[in-house]
């Protein structure tokens, strides 16, 4: 087992349209008014940008992520990874049929920075954990910015 590597998914049913909610997640610029965890969140440029991510643990990840692909027509949203993690990460966000919308996160990456690598074997389910509460913060609080859209 690759103790470095990590596959995440997330499904978040939302209450608003997909194209709100595509519109709100093809924006990370925007993350930090939302989702608590995304600290900050800054363009380079029309196809790239920078996050500093920070959950409940005590570190942060800081990250360059550049566009793979952008199809609002499928609802898909991905980029690449590269900093304290290297790998991928998409939204696919589809229609629900009673809530609004369904946005599936997938991410797959490797960890780099070097305090984690060392860690990867006793804190792996801490790190997996702290992903989860992340994530959890994020559905909640795009939940309510659509609310308030």
């Amino acid at each position: 087992m690759d103790w470095h590597h990590y596959r995440f998914r997330s499904l978040w049913t939302l209450p608003a349209p997909v194209t709100t909610v595509y519109a709100a997640l093809e924006r990370p610029e925007e993350y930090p008014r939302w989702w608590p965890q995304v600290r900050a969140a800054h363009r380079i440029d029309g196809r790239s940008g920078t996050a500093r991510i920070r959950s409940v643990l005590p570190y942060a990840l800081a990250v360059t992520l550049t566009e793979r692909r952008r199809d609002p027509a499928a609802g898909i949203l991905e980029v690449t990874l590269t900093g304290d993690v290297e790998g991928w990460a998409r939204w696919t966000v589809t229609p629900h049929p009673t809530v609004g919308s369904r946005a599936l996160y997938e991410q797959e990456v490797r960890v780099r920075k070097p305090l984690l690598r060392r860690l990867a074997v006793p804190a792996r389910p801490l790190f997996r954990a702290n992903h989860a509460l992340m994530m959890r913060a994020g559905r909640r609080g795009l939940a309510a910015r659509l609310r308030t859209v």
